[in-house]
């Protein structure tokens, strides 16, 4: 990636021509800054801008990526014959990343270098999170912090240069002087810790914080520049800052993925080498991490306090030569169950479980915060410890231990309800002043009108859990004649309504109105009054008829009867009754008949197309209407049209659905030629006309009745014949009045190889279907079309036949051998 990062920066560099200010950074300094931009997520042109600004050439720029590729192969040479620890870090491939034992140098970015051993996505806000209660055994709280994209802990070059910023060789040291005198000098600090200033000679700035610096250089300048020394009015300031930093060389060890010496940026942290080294290992520690300088330990690192706490004190700045110390962790304790954060911590060999608990978030909403169960291996067995919240602060905790937090018991301390006829119904809380049935029943906001007070049903718990049933004089509790009842936690108090104990029934709707159905029964309701719920009647509805069926009811009766019903009819004058009883009331169940009018017809339309004066769609005025009829209706027919070849296409009703489907059924069990498997009946069918015979003799048997959907089609006259089927090839001739069948089979090739002859049939334009005979003319007509079926394909083969006679010959050996034994 670096690699063909630098290749394309040299090419940027050679296009642009760019030479620009005088060379400020150094060869290991432009690598690392684009190693650095390569984290933020910079392009390859920006990053080529940003450097051509800082003074970087084409040249330059081919050293860097020389200086890389020797790195590079160094690093694979050596990281071959000394791979890591592997409990620590999988094995890699030379092109994946390059480590030994003193020097590391990964080429690609940290959280790159994580993603290949980490089976989580490292930008999860919460790895652990899969579901209440979840702990997941091999990930410790904390751990994820250096795998992550978006928390590098990368220094900040845009902040103003700290006042204990300590200045070594490599960094680009700027005073700036304004006053009496002005000047800028601009200088990097050489590897034995000075600068050169002119008249002034070589002036020693190693290992000096910014603000001695300061304080030095104005004395020292104040030789060559007059008035920057005077405390009390100096005619002169000076001004000392940092340009571009320095790298320093830092060592990070112990249990990291990669350990090594990282070049970081001067300004860089603990937090952000442990990040370079791709983070603390499965056994390293976060709580202990050491940084030693000069061969003293100058601090101690516990990542918790940053995590919890936001504290950075200890997150100090890296000097040349620190050497950060990763060592094992001393104790891993899970933490599972109702609390907000269930995993495993890293804990200190002196912490409790309250502490624990703090790490984990506290307990869950749902938690049971008495006690914790915790399971302890002792060096031979398991142990089980049970602790109470009194010893959650002194009870400590060790490697291995797993603690659980249970839930609350599924179950209510002080709960009661109240059912039924009351205005409030729900769950109440037990207790206080609510303790019996009358001051429950208040709290309910009292009964309502409906409410049964004869008796009321009280459910209860037994100690034993099992139920009893409590009756109650609800009505002698409310107004003082029976004493009040006392309630127990998880009481159920029932007060049923009057309608609940009586069988309120409904009125069913069937027939012509708008909106038939069921309806609520509700006294005094009337004939009218449900016709008016049901949306009213229909322009259909018959108003002599309508009828109301009622069940035999006798609750005392005592001998089965043979009346199963009543039946009472009316008949309705603008929605009132005027032939029956009057006001009928109706009663639960009660069923209405609203029939209709058997004088009423909607508009029944057929329809006329073709070689018609009046072509299009008509309304019967008969019931009896025939083809003759509707032909005088549309003007009759035209001069071209031809009378014989009218048919007639009708709707498939659904009667004549389901006997087309039977005889289908009963056709596939037949040898007939046609494949009945493939039919499909569609929604139409023809029907066979006689048009011509219609018009000579209306109301003959030929003038068919029509109904709705009939559509009937006159073609022009059509002095064609198609012969299809089991012929030779299927051909369409032009009809020559007096040919017969053979004539035409002739025309197209004579029969097929499989010609059923004596089964051919004739379909004619009007739908007709005729039997063909051999020697007959007037069968053949214009527009026709003859088909001749096909035979079925025999089962018979030659292996059949020669399998009967090699039977048939061994049985006459046989047979001959007998009567040769029977002589």
């Amino acid at each position: 990636m670096i690699k063909r990062l630098l290749s394309v920066l040299v090419l940027v560099f050679a296009l642009s021509g760019s030479v620009l200010a005088q060379q400020s950074m150094s060869d290991q300094q432009v690598l690392e800054y684009v190693k650095t931009g390569m984290q933020q997520g910079k392009d390859q042109r920006q990053i080529a801008t940003e450097l051509a600004r800082r003074g970087v050439t084409q040249e330059q720029a081919k050293r860097v990526k020389k200086l890389y590729e020797q790195q590079n192969g160094s690093a694979e040479r050596e990281g071959n014959a000394a791979m890591p620890n592997r409990n620590r870090m999988r094995e890699k491939s030379p092109e994946d990343i390059y480590v030994n034992e003193n020097f590391s140098f990964d080429q690609r970015q940290p959280a790159e270098v994580i993603a290949d051993r980490s089976p989580l996505d490292s930008t999860s806000v919460n790895p652990y999170s899969r579901g209440k209660g979840y702990m997941q055994k091999d990930k410790v709280y904390g751990r994820d912090i250096f795998e992550t994209r978006n928390l590098t802990f990368e220094p900040s070059v845009n902040l103003a240069t700290p006042p204990n910023y300590r200045l070594g060789p490599g960094d680009e040291v700027i005073i700036d002087i304004w006053g009496t005198n002005q000047a800028t000098i601009r200088d990097n600090i050489s590897p034995d810790g000075s600068i050169t200033i002119p008249d002034l000679g070589l002036i020693y700035l190693n290992g000096m914080t910014i603000a001695e610096a300061n304080q030095y250089l104005r004395k020292e300048l104040n030789k060559i520049y007059a008035g920057l020394d005077n405390e009390q009015n100096p005619s002169s300031q000076i001004k000392v800052t940092l340009g571009n930093s320095r790298t320093i060389q830092v060592n990070v060890m112990g249990e990291v993925f990669q350990p090594g010496t990282y070049a970081l940026s001067s300004f860089s942290t603990v937090f952000h080498a442990l990040y370079r080294a791709g983070g603390v290992s499965d056994i390293g520690s976060l709580r202990n991490i050491q940084v030693v300088r000069g061969g003293q330990k100058i601090a101690t690192v516990d990542v918790y306090d940053f995590i919890m706490k936001g504290k950075i004190n200890d997150d100090i700045r890296l000097q040349e030569g620190d050497v950060i110390i990763v060592p094992p962790y001393e104790a891993l304790v899970g933490i599972e169950g109702n609390v907000k954060r269930p995993m495993k911590y890293e804990m200190k060999n002196n912490e409790s479980v309250a502490t624990l608990l703090k790490y984990a978030g506290g307990f869950s909403g749902d938690a049971y915060t008495r006690s914790l169960r915790m399971v302890r291996q002792n060096g031979k067995e398991y142990q089980i410890y049970t602790i109470d919240d009194i010893d959650y602060s002194v009870f400590q905790v060790k490697d291995g231990d797993v603690l659980t937090a249970e839930a609350i018991l599924d179950r209510f301390e002080n709960k009661l309800e109240i059912k039924g006829a009351v205005y409030r119904p729900g769950v109440y809380q037990f207790g206080g002043a609510l303790n019996t049935v009358r001051q429950l029943v208040e709290k309910a906001e009292g009964l309502m009108g409906d409410a049964f007070t004869g008796r009321a049903v009280l459910h209860r718990e037994r100690e034993d859990l099992k139920k009893e049933v409590i009756q109650i004089d609800i009505k002698g509790i409310m107004n003082g004649t029976a004493p009040d009842v006392p309630l127990q936690r998880n009481d159920v108090l029932y007060i049923p309504s009057i309608h609940d104990l009586e069988d309120v029934g409904s009125i069913m709707v069937y027939g012509e109105v708008a909106r038939p159905g069921e309806f609520t029964f509700a006294d005094n309701t009337t004939l009218e009054d449900i016709i008016i719920q049901a949306g009213g009647l229909k322009e259909s509805a018959s108003t002599v008829r309508v009828d109301v069926s009622r069940r035999i009811k006798d609750s005392k009766g005592t001998e089965a009867v043979s009346t199963i019903g009543q039946m009472y009819s009316f008949s309705l004058k603008d929605g009132f009754v005027i032939d029956g009883e009057p006001g009928f009331v109706l009663q639960p169940y009660d069923q209405v008949y609203v029939r209709k009018s058997p004088a009423y017809q909607e508009q029944v339309n057929v329809r006329v197309s073709g070689e018609i004066l009046y072509e299009g769609d008509y309304a019967l005025t008969e019931k009896s209407e025939r083809l003759s009829d509707l032909i005088k209706k549309a003007g009759g027919v035209t001069p071209f049209a031809y009378i014989k070849g009218a048919r007639l296409s009708r709707r498939i009703n659904d009667d004549e659905r389901k006997r087309m489907e039977t005889v289908l059924d009963m056709a596939k069990t037949g040898k007939d030629s046609i494949d009945v498997n493939r039919l499909d009946l569609g929604d139409i069918y023809y029907v066979g006309i006689d048009l011509e015979r219609a018009m000579l003799k209306p109301g003959s048997s030929a003038d068919i009745v029509l109904r709705e959907g009939d559509v009937i089609e006159i073609p022009e006259y059509n002095n064609t014949v198609r012969i299809s089927g089991a012929v030779m090839y299927p051909n369409t001739v032009s009809f020559e009045d007096g040919k017969t069948l053979k004539y035409y089979i002739e025309q197209a090739g004579g029969y097929g190889f499989r010609a059923k002859k004596s089964k051919a049939y004739i379909v004619y334009m009007n739908g007709q279907v005729k039997r063909a005979k051999k020697g007959s003319r007037e069968l053949i007509q214009p527009g026709c079309e003859v088909i001749v079926p096909v035979k079925e394909k025999s089962n018979w083969s030659l292996q059949n036949t020669l399998s009967i006679a090699t039977t048939s010959a061994s049985l006459a050996t046989m047979i001959a051998s007998i009567a040769n034994i029977l002589k």
